[in-house]
């Protein structure tokens, strides 16, 4: 399997389904309870139209966008994607190098298996930290003070998993805590060699290296999964956010936002940016798709924040309708991650390129010139009925 050979997303999804165990990508690719929220992510770009205008010079195309007071060489960064060092040894730092290479930026998961520092080594200028606030608030201040010290621009705190969920594909393939292994998994493994040889000669399961300063000493990997999963998932509030507020000085954003109250509140506290998401459909099965609250959380805090959405892209045309729709900036988790799954730094870097790729032919197409064009007037819904004269059969006369 070479990611070169992949054509859409979709390609470099089969490719990484075809090289891990079930569990594993079960663990990437499923939602919670029926999974509603996955589908409803995805059919929601589907309902909206781009118009596109002819006659327009689009020789040069130009996908740069502005981000907090820089422009990106895309309109679209890596979302944070827990866990990414299991399903390819590195993969935390694969997506952060592609990222810097690719100048566009990468959120760091707080369930990543590489630590802040590597990261803020490798791409100091690209990389952002997700926090997921622990039950000791100590060790999240600690965090934030290590993400300030390290350098870091922007820090994303998520605030949409109060509870785990009711994830119910991990719970069949047996990819819950405390983990047993059982027969099943060990034929499974045996069944995706190149994945295997590469967990084995790696000495198994990687470890969560932030949390490593916060775990006794000489702790393990499964011990260090202990502390993490005995510290997260917590309960946030208003007051959780503005301490941490209160302790970042540089660029703060808060990451599952969908009520746009919770959106007026958060900008009121003077929160840098939003990112609307649903968490892929992962927490709240019959959340609404992040796609179709964007409009009425723009509605509701105007320019006071820059809003970003992730959840659901799959297309360089789902790029452009959050855009169109009011998003300044857009991030994509699984993509990114398929392409790391299958090739490593070169399929990350795919995944980026295919995306970039079709970006740029449908604003070609769409006569676009500039990204930042793009508004609520080139989508169907935008066009008003009574402007488009009704049908008629026209005769011609003979020449």
């Amino acid at each position: 399997m070479k990611a070169d050979k992949a054509i859409n997303i979709e390609d470099l999804r089969r490719m990484a389904k075809r090289r891990l165990p079930r569990l594993c990508f079960d663990f990437i690719e499923g939602g919670l309870e029926d999974e509603l929220g996955v589908a409803r992510n995805e059919r929601a770009f589907d309902r909206h139209q781009l118009v596109p205008r002819y006659l327009v010079d689009v020789s040069h195309c130009d996908q740069r966008a502005s981000l907090f007071g820089r422009f990106y060489a895309q309109p679209f960064g890596i979302a944070p994607t827990g866990l990414a060092g299991l399903f390819r040894r590195g993969g935390d730092l694969m997506l952060a190098e592609a990222a810097r290479a690719a100048d566009i930026p990468f959120i760091m998961s707080g369930a990543s298996t590489a630590s802040i520092e590597d990261a803020a080594r490798l791409a100091p200028e690209h990389t952002w930290y997700q926090l997921y606030g622990a039950r000791d608030m100590k060790i999240s201040e600690d965090l934030v003070r290590r993400a300030r010290d390290a350098g870091l621009s922007t820090l994303v705190h998520t605030v949409d998993v109060p509870v785990n969920s009711k994830r119910e594909r991990n719970i069949r393939n047996g990819f819950v805590r405390p983990y047993k292994i059982s027969l099943s998994m060990v034929i499974d493994g045996l069944l995706h060699p190149a994945w295997l040889i590469e967990y084995l000669s790696h000495g198994g399961m990687p470890t969560f290296d932030n949390w490593v300063a916060y775990a006794p000493p000489g702790a393990n990997p499964e011990q260090v999964a202990d502390l993490l999963g005995e510290q997260t998932p917590s309960t946030q509030t208003w007051r959780e956010l503005e301490a941490y507020r209160r302790l970042w000085p540089r660029t703060l954003v808060v990451k599952g936002i969908l009520h746009p109250d919770d959106a007026r509140r958060a900008a009121d506290l003077g929160i840098d940016g939003i990112m609307v998401s649903n968490h892929g459909g992962r927490q709240l099965d019959r959340a609404p798709a992040p796609l179709e609250m964007l409009p009425a959380i723009k509605a509701a805090v105007g320019d006071r924040v820059t809003l970003m959405l992730d959840s659901g892209i799959r297309r360089g045309s789902d790029i452009v309708i959050a855009r169109c729709l009011g998003a300044h900036f857009v991030f994509v988790g699984r993509a990114t991650l398929y392409g790391a799954v299958v090739g490593g730094l070169a399929g990350a870097t795919r995944a980026i390129d295919i995306l970039r790729d079709e970006v740029q032919r449908v604003l070609m197409q769409m006569g676009c010139a500039s990204i930042n064009q793009l508004g609520p007037q080139w989508l169907m819904s935008a066009i008003d009925p009574a402007a488009i004269p009704p049908h008629q059969d026209h005769q011609f006369a003979a020449d």
